[in-house]
């Protein structure tokens, strides 16, 4: 049975497996390997996964949710206080949950629905049974985030093998593709996040010197950046917009950074909410003069990265890019300037985690081909990304496992009593850099009991801490004289309780077979409203266009798919969606017909034969 490395990521998600040695995407049944990471609620509680999610976003923006993976492992109030959502949300005792389609849905059951269909899509092209992956996370994703993605996985039927950082998991593909040796920094900008990692290979072994980075901080805040400023351009103060006009905006921009990837100009078109239409070209320079501030956010953590792993730009090897967000020029532009040489980009940055992560899906799996190859095993030595310890008197942080070590690691401290017969202590685990506890992210609390009542500071008290290959916490505190001891695994403090997550697990199982015809007859009824609500608008707009004969005959057809998707039948859903396209086919040809005479009106022939000279082939997707 094949294991399969999955790049869960904030706007795209991709699935990847090895066979005949090498690593490759799966493509859906139309050939798309990314998979936007976006799910959409219905008020009957039904859901549609990517594309069909995606394309009905700016319609029904409070019930489809996009970039869910920066509220990972978080709380309502740090969602709001760092600016992470513009979705409602409420706090369910530990459990953050998000009100859509008439319902409230956690973000580990909306990523586990993106896990599902990347599962479904393995097991489709592949015609086997998947339940083994790999999935990668950010590097600086603490531990509550990384048990999160964990339990996202088990809700999707999953057996996560390893949660691998996404900066390692390109190193991963970029040296089996190309044996390199040497000191490399990755450099990654996805759509919801920043990771920076300076790696050393050295004859097949990875080691990470050191990782940093911004987890709120990648393409989709270009895309904000330009449209709050075109908004304004527009006389419309962001904060007052709908919700429907500022997803329009955000999709018009990143539809702009698309198209100034390959031109040196693009238009932003944006329709308002009062029917006006606003339309501006931007050229290049005047885009990364919008994004600059956005961009330079990264120059900080990378400079960090340099000095923690005690190297210079000169003294790299090369410098990996990796995230749709490094397809943009000014991006790469941006990177050879940080660090004084041209950036790798040799694999597909979209696609580059997904392979490294199917690679160490492989390289886990008892039958690995990978093994087979010339060279053996590939170690894979990963660190943590932020320091773990424990809480002091004063409220002070005590640092037992460092940021930057290497994992798994297993490190123990001994502390004593503060006061005479003191008989138990409070082991409080904390996460961070500063040097504060309340500066600092609470992982978990537990309290030691059974210290023998002696003077002040008589006592030892051992507290170990093990970090395994996922980068998940253990921690035991031990006093020394009795072995009276206490252990805990840190669970994450705004996640899924075990139960919740065992009684989610059955409910799938007793309700899949319904669960399967209610996702059908959704997906198929989000589909027919996608058809349906630009040809209602087209009808109204450009009736002139249409015959008395076609106009009745495309009327009778809306009439029947309507009546459709009020029933439970999703083939015949899909027919008569299928029939609206044929009877309003024409009708479409002759509106785009009139476009394209509109817009060519006062085009010279010389003009538009040098602009189509220079248009390229194809583009290119975006995280």
């Amino acid at each position: 049975m094949k294991a399969i490395g999955i790049d869960l990521g904030t706007t795209n998600s991709l699935v990847a497996v090895v066979e005949d040695g090498r690593a490759r995407a799966l493509p859906d049944e139309h050939g798309r390997v990314i998979l936007p990471s976006a799910v959409a609620y219905a008020d009957d509680g039904g859901s549609v996964v990517g594309y069909g999610a995606r394309d009905v976003a700016a319609e029904r923006p409070h019930d489809t949710l996009l970039s869910v993976k920066r509220l990972m492992g978080r709380t309502k109030a740090e969602a709001e206080a760092e600016g992470l959502s513009t979705f409602s949300l409420v706090q369910d005792g530990p459990v953050l949950k998000i009100e859509a389609g008439g319902g409230q849905h956690t973000p580990i059951e909306i990523s586990a629905r993106i896990l599902e269909a990347l599962r479904d899509r393995a097991r489709a092209a592949l015609g086997e049974q998947i339940s083994r992956a790999v999935i990668t996370v950010p590097a600086y994703f603490d531990d509550t985030q990384r048990q999160a993605t964990r339990q996202a996985g088990r809700l999707a039927g999953l057996d996560v093998m390893r949660l691998l950082n996404e900066p390692t998991a390109a190193a991963l593909a970029y040296g089996l593709d190309k044996q390199k040796q040497g000191r490399f920094a990755v450099f990654d900008l996805g759509g919801g996040t920043f990771d920076i990692s300076i790696l050393e290979l050295v004859e097949g072994v990875f080691e990470v010197l050191s990782t940093g980075g911004d987890t709120r901080l990648g393409g989709d805040d270009f895309d904000t950046a330009v449209a709050t400023a075109l908004l304004r351009e527009a006389g419309v103060e962001p904060e007052a917009a709908s919700a429907g006009l500022r997803r329009r905006a955000v999709s018009a921009a990143e539809a702009l950074k698309i198209a100034l990837t390959d031109h040196f100009e693009a238009r932003f078109t944006l329709v308002l909410d009062d029917g006006q239409s606003f339309d501006r070209p931007l050229s290049r320079d005047q885009y990364e003069t919008l994004i600059r501030p956005v961009l330079e956010r990264v120059a900080g953590p990378c400079k960090r990265a340099l000095a923690d792993a005690e190297l210079r730009p000169d003294e790299l090897d090369g410098v990996v890019l990796v995230g749709g967000s490094t397809r943009s020029p000014f991006v790469q532009r941006f990177v050879a300037e940080l660090f004084d040489r041209q950036p790798l980009c040799d694999i597909d940055p979209d696609q580059v985690v997904a392979l490294g992560a199917a690679s160490q899906a492989d390289l886990l799996s008892v039958d690995s081909e990978l093994r087979l190859l010339d060279g053996g095993d590939v170690l894979l030595l990963d660190v943590t990304p932020l320091s773990l310890g424990l809480e002091t008197m004063g409220g002070l942080v005590e640092k037992i496992i460092p940021r930057n070590s290497p994992i798994p690691a297993s490190r123990a401290q001994e502390f004593t009593t503060f006061q005479d017969g003191q008989t138990g202590m409070d082991i409080h685990v904390v996460q961070g850099e500063r040097e504060l506890v309340a500066d600092c992210r609470s992982l978990a609390r537990f309290r030691l009991t059974g210290i023998p009542p002696r003077p002040a500071g008589a006592a030892r008290i051992r507290v170990t801490f093990q970090v395994d290959a996922d980068g998940i916490l253990r921690v035991q505190a031990r006093e020394e004289s009795t072995g009276v001891e206490q252990n805990i695994e840190v669970r994450p403090s705004h996640g899924l309780t075990d139960a919740q997550v065992e009684e989610m697990l059955q409910a799938s199982l007793d309700h899949a077979e319904e669960d399967v015809m209610a996702r059908f007859l959704r997906s198929a009824q989000v589909e027919a409203e996608r058809v349906l609500m630009p040809l209602r608008k087209a009808m109204q707009v450009d009736a002139s266009l249409l015959s008395e004969d076609e106009s009745r005959i495309i009327a009778h057809a809306i009439g029947q798919l309507e009546e459709a998707m009020g029933g439970s039948d999703h083939r015949a859903i899909q027919d008569l969606t299928e029939m609206l396209d044929k009877v309003s086919a024409g009708f479409a040809q002759r509106r785009m017909e009139r476009a394209l005479q509109s817009g060519l009106k006062d085009v010279a022939v010389d003009d538009l034969e040098d602009e189509l000279a220079d248009a390229p082939v194809g583009g290119g997707a975006h995280d």
